[in-house]
């Protein structure tokens, strides 16, 4: 390759990497941000009395299954190997019954996670929406989140945290 040819090459590679190195880069904490908006400790108190009230409701399932069952066990001896199998049968049916609630309402696609993604969703969406106009505002071309996980950041510099001004975007302050 001669040498006209390789230096052409090279200011091609600086011409495309030029632009790349000039992008501003940012982070915010998603976390942080949730836990100062007000309206999270609303959601959060709405979930926390919808699942103690599930949670209680399968407690009196699974009371229920053991009350039943000592029951059978009192009176296994006056029982006819008929009735006992019947008493039997009511129980697993109620295990089942236990075990169907538990996994209709505490299960991955739970109403109690359905009810959760419902109630946070207007938050996110007002969150998300914040964030990009503080992106667009300090022309970021990234914008990490450091709740993201360990894999996501390494090392922020919180001269580029812009979890505050995303507050400030919210109309949160800062000492709430």
């Amino acid at each position: 390759m001669d040498k006209s040819l390789k230096i052409v090459l090279l200011l091609l590679i600086l011409l495309q990497a030029g632009p790349l190195a000039a992008q501003k880069f940012g982070y915010i904490d998603s976390e942080y941000i949730l836990n100062k908006h007000p309206d999270y400790k609303v959601v959060q108190e709405e979930l926390t009395k919808l699942g103690s009230d599930w949670k209680n409701e399968a407690q009196n399932l699974d009371q229920e299954i053991k009350e039943l069952t000592t029951q059978l066990k009192a009176e296994e001896v006056l029982l006819t190997e008929e009735m006992y199998q019947q008493r039997l049968e009511e129980i697993k049916a109620k295990q089942k019954a236990s075990q169907e609630f538990n996994s209709r309402i505490f299960g991955i696609d739970g109403m109690y996670y359905q009810k959760q993604a419902e109630l946070l969703q207007p938050l996110q969406s007002k969150i998300y929406d914040a964030i990009e106009r503080v992106s667009r505002r300090n022309n970021l071309a990234v914008l990490f989140d450091k709740a993201a996980g360990p894999s996501a950041i390494i090392y922020t510099d919180p001269r580029h945290d812009y979890s505050e001004f995303v507050l400030e975007e919210l109309g949160i302050e800062k000492n709430n």
